[in-house]
């Protein structure tokens, strides 16, 4: 028997990297799953890809929009009848630059999915397990949540909101034996980590030499930290902020 047997996930932010494999790893460990993603053509494709694996179904949403979480929480509770995990997962790195050179636009771009999106999900997804007295969510931070750099100041302040929110959700919602924790990735072999070399004009060599592991961390590496919060191994375990970032929180 899987880690999450017959239990209900939503995973936003689906057809990314991180994603993707949190949904191969929770379909393997049982669970049956809503896929949540902006992206229609990259959702089709997940889709094709792992629904020989098990029970799925897909929305449409944009995070940032009141309308479309109520539908992807509603869609999943009118399927599957309940709601056991949440990987509020769905971001967006924003544009690399100094602060000054940081306009409004750009702000609020990267506050409205990784601020107004995780809030959102918390506030529809968090009746529900509390109703059926117990749940798991997991929100993705990042290291930026818990550190700083000076390019990426709209990001570095949603992760540290994801924080806040985080402890809140955790604090309110603990005497319904529901579970809200964060995790904070560093450098992860993705299409993110990607963007943020170019901008930043540092190569993934350079960058790994500064992690004590000396090596990115993989998608999997991930998901592995997520499954274990996801499943009962981590019931006393909760508004914990996990780092999974090959050391270099230690630096």
């Amino acid at each position: 028997m899987g880690k999450l047997s017959g239990k209900v996930a939503i995973i936003t932010g689906a057809t990314g990297e991180i994603g993707k494999g949190t949904a191969e790893k929770f379909l393997k460990e049982g669970a049956k799953l809503v896929l949540v993603d902006i992206n229609e053509d990259a959702m089709k494709k997940a889709k094709e890809e792992l629904e020989l694996s098990g029970e799925i179904i897909t929305v449409i949403a944009d995070v940032s929009k009141e309308s479309d979480v109520k539908n992807y929480v509603n869609t999943c509770v009118e399927h599957f009848g309940r709601i056991d995990v949440f990987f509020n997962n769905a971001g967006i790195e924003g544009k690399v630059a100094p602060l000054v050179q940081q306009n409004l636009e750009d702000f609020d771009a990267v506050m409205n999915v990784n601020v107004r999106g995780v809030f959102l999900g918390l506030k529809y997804v968090l009746p529900n397990m509390i109703a059926q007295g117990c749940g798991s969510i997991i929100n993705s931070s990042s290291g930026a949540g818990l550190d700083a750099s000076p390019n990426i100041s709209p990001y570095i302040a949603s992760k540290h909101a994801v924080v806040g929110l985080t402890k809140s959700a955790a604090i309110g919602s603990a005497n319904a034996n529901v579970r809200v924790n964060s995790i904070h990735p560093t450098a992860v072999d993705s299409r993110m980590m990607r963007s943020l070399e170019e901008g930043m004009g540092v190569k993934q060599e350079t960058i790994a030499k500064g992690i004590p592991l000396g090596r990115y961390g993989t998608t999997y590496d991930i998901a592995n930290l997520v499954l274990f919060l996801a499943s009962d191994e981590s019931a006393f375990i909760t508004g914990a902020q996990y780092r999974i970032d090959g050391g270099k929180g230690a630096l």
